[in-house]
């Protein structure tokens, strides 16, 4: 039998289909053989720089032994990414399910390499020749010229972390299997550790050589906050000093407290409708009300103003610190020995400053010699090179996350670097990470009774969903205050108790409590075991909700206020708040619900 005319091209067509079928998967099964090898060949690159970068990390402080593992690190992702970078993965990346798979290896691989070889080669490089050391004054004075040949690097460091976390934030990781999901969180965890140093490290070289006058002489008030008397920011400010700084040499050049301030008849600045609402005029007319805003830059503005007034002096910037921090500075320099023969330490400064002065001395005027002296002993201790670099930095870092340490500067190019730290010591800030509640306490006694009361908050969600765009639901904010004086608090000095003022009775201490609702929240309910209800208003887009409980010793009070999305916010909830005597640790709570 003959193949027909018709049936033969038809048998070359399928013969030709068939081999370019078999061509076609056989060019699929070496394409995934070749992205196979080459993916367990970048695994295994990826696997050193893990392991390195941990031998990294806990070679920092020594920058010299930590370059030869940055060379290290940088020849691993090179090689990662080389691998995960050709034609082929290129190609593969574009296919259904495993595409994005192969992608996420491949942006893993490129963020590291441009992390190990734009970012922090360069850093380390300058700062082999650096040396912590560098911040302990010599003569009086601290040489900048390391912190100036750093800034480039430090901010090259800082922007190469950046895209590399933008790169990974970017993934699609619903798309990913579970163990590389897991390994892009830890990644991206890691990237945004390391830029918040690297972002620190980029704005302190370029902060510190300007704020110590490597440009010219700066002068500077030094707020020292009194916890024992609540104000949003911490307390009151008592006691405070002006500093001066020159090309790296510092001076303590003059000294005041707040009674050398009047009540002013007029805020000193405009403070604004929503505030006025809120606090009244309260915060622009005396110096012991400016940190009752919880905005550092509000209470930094104001306390310049009437300095000016009543000095003459118009201030480049306001710092301002508490004796807890004061605390934590004594760990770095060691006791110190007061005018009058006291010994300050880091176990009894806040005890001493906060309470004891005021048992001892009845006399204003001799508790401000007192604090005049204590800041004279701290300031001459720093000054002298007395302080251990290192457990510096550590005593100021950790001062400045719990919201004791805090700075603002007149200069606009300083402050736009201080803004968004926690230095700035702003109004609660949310993003894609977290949604932030704050609780910020306000004496209303007129005493020192708060040296005495304990505040604690929670936060929880009471019900949510976690979607693509974000997490909605209800959560309940818990704030409870004790007053834990002795049964006999009445008998203690004037000065502690108020004597009465207020229509408060001596003993009894009085709180009036402001909380912040994050942006994108409302108030839909709340319950005060005592008290005289809520109240509240506006500021800067956050719902503010106050109330006011007077506790005699041995007493308690407790607001519960439930808050609902308005729109999609963070999964995390986190509350800040004022810090007191005790130790502040960030309340936070998660939504699971998938």
């Amino acid at each position: 039998m003959t193949e027909s005319a018709t049936t033969r091209p038809m048998r070359i067509a399928g013969r030709v289909f068939a081999w370019a079928l078999g061509a076609f998967l056989v060019l699929m099964l070496i394409g995934a053989l070749w992205v196979a090898a080459r993916g367990a060949l970048a695994y295994g690159h990826l696997r050193a720089v893990q392991e390195d970068a941990a031998t990294a990390r806990e070679q920092l402080a020594d920058p010299a032994a930590a370059a030869s593992v940055i060379e290290s690190i940088s020849r691993e992702t090179s090689a990662a990414r080389g691998l995960t970078s050709d034609p082929v993965w290129s190609l593969a990346e574009g296919l259904p399910w495993v595409g994005p798979q192969l992608a996420a290896v491949s942006t893993i691989a490129a963020a590291a390499d441009d992390v190990a070889s734009t970012a922090l080669t360069p850093l380390v490089d300058v700062a082999a020749s650096f040396s912590i050391d560098a911040l302990r004054p010599q003569g009086g004075r601290i040489d900048l010229s390391g912190f100036v040949e750093m800034q480039d690097a430090a901010q090259a460091a800082a922007r190469g972390l950046g895209g590399a976390s933008q790169a990974v934030d970017a993934l699609d990781r619903p798309a990913l299997l579970s163990p590389l999901r897991d390994a892009v969180d830890e990644v991206a965890g890691l990237l945004d550790e390391s830029l918040v140093a690297a972002d620190a490290a980029a704005r302190t070289t370029a902060l510190l050589p300007a704020m110590l006058g490597a440009d010219g002489p700066r002068d500077y008030l030094v707020l020292f906050q009194n916890n024992a008397e609540w104000r949003s920011l911490g307390g009151i400010p008592g006691a405070m000093a002006l500093i001066h700084t020159d090309n790296g040499t510092l001076t303590l050049a003059a000294q005041d407290s707040t009674e050398g301030f009047p009540r002013y008849d007029e805020p000193v600045l405009d403070l604004g409708p929503e505030v006025t609402a809120i606090y009244g005029e309260r915060p622009g007319r005396w110096m012991q009300n400016v940190t009752q805003v919880p905005d550092f830059s509000v209470s930094a503005a104001l306390a310049r103003e009437m300095w000016l007034r009543e000095h003459g002096q118009e201030v480049d910037g306001v710092i301002s610190i508490d004796p807890v921090s004061l605390s934590y500075l004594l760990t770095a320099t060691g006791p110190v020995t007061l005018a009058g023969g006291d010994v300050l330490t880091s176990e009894n400064a806040v005890s001493m400053l906060l309470n004891e002065v005021y048992l001892r001395y009845p006399d204003p005027a001799d508790q401000d010699a007192y604090f005049a002296s204590a800041a004279a002993a701290v300031f001459g201790a720093l000054a002298s090179g007395q302080a251990e670099p290192a457990p510096l930095v550590e005593a100021l870092t950790r001062a400045a996350d719990e919201r004791r340490l805090m700075l603002w500067s007149a200069h606009e190019a300083d402050q736009s670097l201080l803004a968004d730290t926690t230095l700035a010591a702003g109004l609660p800030v949310s993003d894609r990470t977290a949604s932030r509640f704050g609780v910020y306490l306000n004496d209303g006694t007129g005493s020192k009774m708060d040296y005495y009361q304990r505040a604690t908050s929670t936060i929880e969600w009471q019900s949510c969903a976690t979607g693509a765009s974000g997490t909605t639901g209800e959560a309940n904010l818990t704030v409870t205050l004790a007053n834990e004086a002795p049964a006999d608090a009445a008998s203690l000095p004037r000065y502690i108790t108020g004597g009465g003022n207020y229509d408060v009775p001596a003993g009894t201490a009085r709180t009036i409590t402001y909380v912040y609702l994050p942006e994108g929240f409302d108030l839909i309910g709340s319950e005060l075991t005592t008290g005289a209800g809520f109240g509240g208003g506006t500021h800067n887009g956050h719902r503010v909700v106050s109330f006011t409980v007077d506790l005699a010793p041995g007493e308690s009070a407790t607001a519960v206020l439930t808050a609902r999305t308005t729109e999609p916010s963070a999964s995390t909830l986190i509350v800040d708040g004022t810090p007191t005597t005790s130790s502040v640790d960030a309340v936070a709570a998660s939504c699971d619900t998938p």
